[in-house]
């Protein structure tokens, strides 16, 4: 590494809100002068972008993998919440993101996971109590604690989670939220108990209420879940209270851009260029305390070059005064990695996957059905008249309505079986390991025999993504914590591009089948959901 360099272009000051020419020199990887010169390139030097809050985990990519694709548009840190992995591995599994993402140039600021499980009403593979949360909250390493999805527990002062809010408080650690719809006097209770961001808005009105308590919002664009078209407007309106996130991102949609795009619909929208940044490279830094500066002097030099303000084409990313990317390229060396798992799931056999009608939840021959809505975590309930063959329910294509099945991987226990509506398959089945927050095996499709085949495949991989249609079959291992692959990314981009669109050929208008999928096991996002242990009410709270 060059210890000692200069970069010349227009320097945009976020904070003053001004752009000048200047020279920037770097020496041991800090800024130690910024000189306005009287002409520079035509090129914009800025402090790089931070996503305000992601799960590593959902790009299927280790932190050091992830860090290769992120660097290429200008993205120099992530809040990484270690949530998914902490659900199958424990605290086992935060220490080994932590170390993995130690071995790259890059900035992992990862949290202390406050919901493992996430609920009492599905299997997970490891537990975190209050006292491991403080000792993670401890390390250095750790620098939040992660969304508090719990949000009934904290309206009703569960001791437990009360224990670990108190734990970040007590360190002086911020602590994230996650209360998908929450307003007026239970947001204002539960933002009074110490929360200071949340990252599911899916109205305006229910950010402004928000904010108008004080807390701080993340406009989240991610590959399933996706709120910038209705939120955007907050950025020029409360410009010191927006951060942007991806929350989940797979990693097809992380080989086309990171929080770069969001930036280029910012200003498309007409919103401020000074706020747009503070939003994506500042407000972070300053909410979770981060030691990564903002570009000025004595800063570490966590700098991106951009083309322009329009559409924000990375030239260059500098990470500690190290150049690791150029033109595109990640100049990040790959790395050998070991895996980490907890998979003892069985092949099933057909008759697991059979749903007879005295066994489920009825009401004047109306059965509920889960209506998956496309670029939302929430669903909707609608009641139908099922399609009954010999006293069994099956899954009808005519009428979109599809069975949806969850699979303990961590100990023996029959699949549970609901059903679906809005996947649109009309042949062929789909199967995941990464489905929130437990990660048991989910899948769905048009007849039995597709949905054993895609649950047989991840179920000898030990953990993976896969597709059928008819003879033909794809499967994608993720071996660590049947979550991530320890190849290439460019490899498990390629590969999941592919099984993809294998997936979409099934008929789906879904624009992310796979993610929309992982998140209909996520019960603590209403209306209705499906875990290993049956139909979930998410509005009751409880299983059917």
């Amino acid at each position: 590494m060059n210890n000692t360099f200069e970069i010349k272009g227009q320097y945009i000051d976020i904070v003053g809100k001004c752009i000048f020419p200047a020279a920037i020199s770097v020496q041991e990887g800090v800024i130690s002068a910024i000189q306005e010169i009287p002409a520079a390139p035509q090129q914009f030097i800025l402090p790089g972008f931070i996503d305000s809050h992601v799960h590593i985990e959902s790009s299927m990519l280790i932190p050091s993998a992830f860090a290769r694709l992120a660097v290429i548009h200008g993205t120099i840190g992530t809040i990484s919440d270690p949530h998914e992995i902490a659900n199958v591995c424990g605290v086992e599994g935060v220490h080994y993101m932590i170390n993995n993402g130690k071995k790259v140039p890059f900035h992992f600021f990862f949290g202390a996971p406050s919901c493992v499980p996430a609920t009492t009403f599905e299997t997970a593979g490891a537990s975190i109590n209050s006292e491991e949360v403080a000792t993670l909250l401890d390390n250095k390493d750790i620098y939040y604690l992660s969304e508090m999805m719990n949000f009934p527990g904290v309206l009703f002062k569960d001791e437990e989670v009360m224990k670990k809010i108190k734990a970040a408080h007590a360190v002086g650690k911020p602590v994230d939220g996650h209360a998908p719809g929450l307003m007026g006097e239970d947001a204002q209770k539960y933002i009074e108990a110490g929360i200071s961001t949340d990252h599911e808005c899916f109205t305006i009105e229910e950010a402004v209420d928000k904010l108008s308590y004080g807390m701080k919002i993340l406009i989240r664009e991610g590959s399933a879940a996706k709120n910038f078209e209705a939120l955007y407007e907050l950025i020029d309106d409360h410009p010191k209270k927006i951060m942007l996130c991806s929350d989940d991102k797979h990693p097809d949609s992380l080989l086309e851009g990171h929080i770069n795009q969001l930036c280029a619909r910012a200003i498309a929208k007409g919103i401020n260029v000074f706020n747009v940044l503070r939003a994506a490279c500042i407000n972070p830094v300053l909410h979770y305390k981060l030691p990564t500066g903002y570009a000025r002097v004595n800063d570490p030099a966590n700098l991106i070059l951009v083309e322009d303000l329009i559409h924000f084409k990375v030239l260059e990313t500098y990470i500690d005064g190290q150049l690791v990317a150029k033109d595109g390229l990640s100049l990040i060396e790959p790395i050998q990695a070991t895996s980490i798992n907890q998979f003892n799931a069985h092949p099933i056999s057909i008759s697991d996957l059979e749903l007879p009608i005295a066994t489920y939840p009825s009401i004047d021959g109306m059965v509920p059905v889960i209506h998956a809505i496309d670029g939302q975590l929430i669903t909707n309930l609608v009641w139908t008249k099922p399609t009954i063959i010999d006293n069994k329910i099956v899954s009808d294509t005519e009428k979109d309505i599809l069975k949806v099945v969850v699979y303990n991987r961590y100990h023996a226990a029959a699949p549970k079986v609901g059903l679906i509506q809005s996947f649109g398959f009309k042949s062929g089945s789909i199967a995941s390991t990464v489905a929130h927050d437990s990660h048991n095996i989910i899948a769905v499709g048009v007849d039995d025999e597709s949905i054993l085949k895609a649950i047989n495949l991840v179920v000898h991989e030990k953990g993976g993504i896969s597709c059928v249609q008819n003879e033909l079959s794809k499967v994608i291992g993720l071996p660590v914590a049947g979550l991530m692959s320890t190849e290439d990314p460019y490899k498990v981009a390629n590969d999941y591009i592919e099984i993809d669109k294998m997936a979409k050929s099934l008929g789906t208008q879904l624009g992310s089948p796979f993610m929309t999928l992982s998140f209909m096991a996520l019960l603590v996002i209403p209306h209705i959901k499906m875990s290993d242990l049956g139909l979930f009410d998410g509005d009751q709270f409880k299983l059917y």
